[in-house]
């Protein structure tokens, strides 16, 4: 580092590439020389387990790319890291091993209502391991920027396969940038779900394969369960539940389940997939 260069340690993941964080470190300038290292923690599931080749890395290296080349092309000396640790554990990983440690530390959050981070206390919890370091916490709302990207939860397990959802998710992939998180509940705590698996794998392929932008896992086997800790884990914008027609076929739809999801405040879609459209 230059004479006079102060060292910024960003702490960001979906937000990463946001206009309003890119302008907060090119503002540091006004003080003087600056060069920043961006860590990138990857999102997570709490419940469940990835089924397929997961994409939140990816998608996290591609975000922290895209914020890279935007601060080298303003001049600003930048470098990067997707991490599979946790915010605050990736800060203090950060603080301990980087070289010259950081004068500051910028983190970067969706706004309240959308940011699963601030509902676990990041920001505070980061302020106390900082150790008296600078902490600035810059919001970024997506959803007012050109180009955010929305984040649809999908909840399906027999059905996950049916073509009435394969085309809603396309049908909505097609409206403007968005990822989609498919979680299938089970009907146990077995760690081993060979069926669900092959479905889920069987979907995510044929989206992958159109170019959409989604992942997927066997969740918790109750549903309402699985999609409030994937709300309250991860930036959550819309959510489509998908199951058999009718109460006597489904029993998602006798326990009210898109009346309850929908007490979420988020938009639900509901699409039924009739059995003989389930099969892989």
């Amino acid at each position: 580092m230059s004479e006079g260069e102060r060292h910024v340690l960003v702490i960001a993941n979906e937000t990463v590439a946001g206009r309003s964080l890119i302008e907060a470190i090119e503002r540091r300038r006004k003080d003087g020389p600056v060069r920043v290292t961006v860590i990138t923690p990857v999102n997570q599931p709490r419940e469940g387990y990835v089924v397929y080749e997961d994409t939140r890395r990816a998608a996290a290296g591609r975000r922290l790319e895209r914020t890279l080349e935007s601060l080298r092309s303003a001049g600003i000396p930048a470098a990067g890291l997707v991490v599979d640790t946790d915010p605050v554990a990736a800060t203090r990983d950060a603080l301990a091993t980087l070289e010259p440690p950081p004068d500051e530390i910028v983190v970067s959050t969706h706004p309240q209502q959308r940011s699963g981070w601030l509902r676990k206390g990041v920001v505070d919890r980061i302020e106390d391991a900082a150790g008296g370091l600078p902490v600035e916490h810059v919001v970024v709302d997506l959803e007012r920027e050109d180009g955010g990207e929305a984040n649809v939860l999908v909840v399906a397990n027999e059905t996950v396969v049916g073509e009435p959802l394969l085309d809603k998710i396309r049908e909505r992939a097609a409206r403007g940038p968005v990822s989609f998180l498919i979680i299938s509940p089970q009907s146990d705590d077995a760690r081993e779900h060979p069926e669900a698996e092959r479905r889920l794998r069987r979907a995510l392929t044929i989206l992958r394969g159109e170019g959409i932008d989604v992942h997927g896992q066997v969740s918790h086997p109750d549903p309402f369960t699985a999609a409030a800790q994937a709300v309250q884990d991860e930036r959550v914008d819309e959510i489509i539940v998908s199951t058999f027609p009718g109460e006597k076929t489904s029993s998602w739809l006798r326990g009210d389940l898109v009346n309850r999801l929908r007490k979420t405040g988020l938009p639900v879609e509901h699409v039924e997939v009739e059995r003989e459209q389930a099969v892989v």
